[in-house]
């Protein structure tokens, strides 16, 4: 048995990583605390699966499709930052989803419903629809203080929109670098 580190996502258009960056600029300082995701490795994820054994891989693609089905493309509207669990103690830093949420919803509830039938451990928390930009390094359990504030500064920040029209399954190799990813299956949205 061999097991793929994986999950669910939406990839991110060009301009919307190009914004993202710009605002992970403002948002960085040399000692904030943060180990912020490449532009280039952005994604909004749906579903973290963890290990997954290959032999699964195709029914995980099957629950995905049957998930997406009746989905029709829709767009994402990103709006400001924030940070889970809260401003002022951030662990994770995001871009705010303003619009486009509810097919999001949707989806994910879908896929914790199906996921569950194959033995995949449900999120205990309610999904809310956000791109994570960064998390907190190893030892470190909460940003900077000037972080916070730079966060509350960009707080209704517009951020760019795309359309989505797909949704992947998406295998992660970690090395020294950081993550490397390789999408296993495309479900296009069609309605």
């Amino acid at each position: 048995m061999q097991t793929i580190r994986s999950f669910i996502a939406i990839p991110i258009s060009p301009a919307v990583q190009k914004g993202m960056s710009l605002m992970v600029k403002r948002l960085a300082g040399e000692r904030d605390g943060i180990k912020w995701v490449p532009s280039e490795s952005l994604h909004l994820t749906l579903k973290f699966l963890g290990e997954v054994d290959n032999r699964e891989v195709p029914r995980v693609c099957e629950v995905v499709r049957q998930c997406c089905d009746g989905i029709e493309p829709f767009t994402l509207r990103f709006s400001g930052v924030g940070a889970f669990p809260q401003t002022s103690k951030p662990r994770v830093v995001y871009a705010g989803v303003m619009e486009g949420g509810e097919p999001l919803v949707a989806i994910v509830s879908g896929l914790e419903k199906e996921l569950a039938t194959l033995r995949f451990k449900p999120e205990p928390r309610d999904y809310i629809p956000h791109l994570t930009l960064g998390r907190t390094r190893g030892g470190s359990r909460r940003g900077s203080p000037e972080l916070q504030e730079r966060l509350e500064r960009n707080a209704n920040q517009a951020l760019g929109q795309m359309d989505v029209d797909r949704v992947q399954l998406v295998a992660s190799f970690l090395d020294k670098a950081g993550p490397t990813y390789q999408v296993m299956d495309t479900i296009d949205l069609v309605g």
